[in-house]
């Protein structure tokens, strides 16, 4: 077996301002904003998830990386061969360090670039990679709607041992897609195309770029949330972030975050846009058989816990508890995932293993259907 000379970079603020509900890390002082709400960065922590599989290997790779918290702090913490090829100029990174950080790990040859961001990372690595160097994302961002994307963290580091065990992977050409996060916290999505990089591919691994925009077939979703409004009664209703779950807010004529997470009670708003303080603190005042979770899936990719509602953390999610998790989606919506699996990627391991299993999915009126949930691989 060859060394394998694998390219890290990791945007180490990506997804900060998830469970705090900003909607992302874009922006001129959302990274601060975030801090000082008490939000806490987990990419370095997803990275690591993806280089844990490669453990077993490490003898064979060589990680060639960014000073600090763009890399190397986790490439050595687990004990990897490492080698800095840049160097930040201040602590506070920036998309220019990233953009810079590729280029210098372009000169050095390596086998594959890993990186370890969300979209916004992708359209960094993009303009400088293009579609001439084979790339892979870990997803640890809050909009991860392009395909060089694994589906999770632990996928990205089996499409790596793929290729460090010579096994044949063929490359793909990906979309680069990105929404504008100003428009976003609006409550408008507005995707665009940013172009495509080769990725290896291996279906099972690596995510389909998502399904954006409302659901076509209106009657459905009526039936879904004339299920859910039934239900309703004097307990409270935590309601994720989708385009489903916003239909059925419509439904209810009460105002909706899209990318956020709301509170209703006896058909009532309690409170937009809820932070994972303010979600911990609001469950405290109910007993456990008084609440109720309602969450989606994203179109095309099968996540319902990780992305888009990490305002949703495992602790929130064992407050709740599983019996009380609510799923919709129609069944269109079902079929699109080809007989894969739901994916609950929480960042806590345990609590992933606990979700998984049979679930009922609410498909219309007094309609369910039992679907696979399953821990990231």
């Amino acid at each position: 077996m060859k060394n394998f000379k694998l390219g890290l970079v990791i945007n180490p603020i990506a997804g900060i301002g998830g469970s705090v509900a900003l909607k992302g890390s874009d922006g001129d002082g959302v990274a601060e904003q975030a801090k000082a709400l008490g939000a806490i960065a987990k990419a370095n922590a997803r990275a690591a998830l993806a280089l844990e599989i490669l453990l077993p290997y490490q003898a064979n790779i060589t990680i060639y990386t960014v000073a600090g918290e763009m890399g190397e702090q986790t490439a050595k913490a687990l004990g990897f061969a490492t080698q800095v090829i840049y160097q930040p100029d201040s602590e506070q990174t920036t998309a220019l360090d990233t953009e810079q950080a590729v280029q210098a790990l372009m000169a050095q040859e390596v086998d594959l670039l890993l990186f370890a961001g969300g979209d916004g990372t992708a359209r960094n690595v993009c303009h400088i990679v293009g579609d001439r160097f084979p790339v892979l994302g870990i997803p640890a961002g809050c909009k991860i709607h392009s395909g060089v994307y694994a589906i999770t963290p632990k996928a990205a580091g089996r499409v790596v041992e793929l290729m460090v065990t010579n096994q044949l992977v063929s490359l793909t050409d990906a979309d680069v897609m990105d929404i504008d996060e100003s428009l976003f916290r609006q409550g408008v999505v507005k995707a665009k195309r940013f172009g495509e990089m080769q990725v290896p591919s291996e279906l099972r691994y690596i995510q389909a770029v998502k399904s954006g925009g409302k659901e076509s077939d209106e009657l459905v979703l009526q039936d879904i949330a004339a299920d859910i409004i039934a239900r309703m009664d004097d307990e409270l209703f935590i309601i994720g972030s989708g385009s489903t779950t916003a239909f059925l807010m419509e439904e209810l004529a009460l105002s909706n975050t899209l990318l956020g997470v709301d509170a209703v009670c006896q058909q009532e708003l309690i409170s937009n846009d809820l932070t994972e303080p303010e979600l911990w603190q609001l469950l405290k005042q109910y007993p456990q058989d008084k609440v109720k979770l309602v969450i989606t899936l994203i179109g095309g990719q099968g996540h319902i816990f990780g992305r888009g509602n990490q305002q949703l953390s495992p602790r929130v999610i064992r407050a709740i508890g599983k019996d009380n998790i609510l799923v919709i989606a129609t069944k269109t919506k079902l079929n699109a995932l080809q007989a894969r699996p739901l994916i609950a990627d929480t960042g806590d391991s345990e609590l992933d293993i606990d979700l998984s299993g049979y679930i009922a999915v609410i498909t219309g009126y007094n309609d369910q259907v039992l679907y696979p949930v399953a821990s990231p691989q």
